[in-house]
């Protein structure tokens, strides 16, 4: 009798782990369709897109921006920009190529040179050089650098899946009042002309040699006024 009921505790037992196992084993994950480009190719008011920004220093994500198209001209696109979680909000301005001519304070004279030169070919390359100007403070920075088309590529965010142009630039930035100081700049963007803007960009920055800057920004969502 007693050789029965342990038998038979035995059979329930191996039910009950055979059960566990097969409950603990993973599903395996649906495949996830790509979503499709909305278009925009040219900008409207009301146009939004919303980047995760990265920290490649500390492996955090450090903020989420939205930027939103507050008026578009034949010359400017002007860009409100807000932090998810805090109250201020700042404007930036855009020429058509979407190179920087003001934030804040700092006027770029007569870009920033981040922009896209089009129509874009991989292997063109082109130079720029400026002012950056910070009226309020009495700054000037000398500015100049050099951007490639270097690939084609296919990059994949929250955002979607997008046809991109990967472009580099390198830069250098000094001040009008002391030479010895510089900022070495490595920016590299991944262009989608199917929504004109972005979907990844990376942007390090150093000063006299030292890492200041290490983001990546990753589009997250973006999208139009109906």
């Amino acid at each position: 009798m007693l050789r029965r009921s342990m038998m038979a505790l035995a059979c329930v037992l191996a039910v009950s782990t055979s059960a566990r196992a097969a409950g603990d084993a993973p599903a395996t994950p649906a495949p996830v369709a790509a979503k499709p480009a909305i278009a925009m190719e040219e900008p409207r008011q009301g146009d939004f897109w919303t980047y995760e920004v990265h920290d490649e220093i500390s492996g955090k994500v450090s903020a989420v921006r939205k930027h939103l198209v507050t008026e578009v001209s034949p010359t400017d696109i002007s860009i409100r920009v807000t932090t998810e979680g805090k109250e201020s909000e700042g404007l930036v301005v855009y020429d058509r190529s979407w190179n920087v001519k003001n934030a804040g304070e700092w006027k770029h004279q007569p870009g920033d040179g981040s922009g896209i030169h089009t129509p874009l070919k991989v292997g063109d390359s082109w130079k720029f050089s400026g002012d950056d100007v910070n009226n309020a403070k009495g700054n000037i920075w000398k500015r100049s650098g050099q951007s490639k088309v270097v690939a084609q590529e296919t990059v994949t965010t929250k955002a979607g899946t997008f046809e991109t142009y990967k472009i580099e630039t390198t830069l250098m930035r000094r001040p009008t009042n002391d030479p010895t100081r510089k900022n070495d700049i490595i920016g590299v963007i991944w262009y989608a002309p199917a929504i004109d803007h972005w979907v990844k960009r990376n942007f390090a920055s150093r000063g006299n040699g030292h890492l200041l800057v290490n983001n990546t920004v990753e589009l997250i969502e973006y999208g139009r006024k109906n």
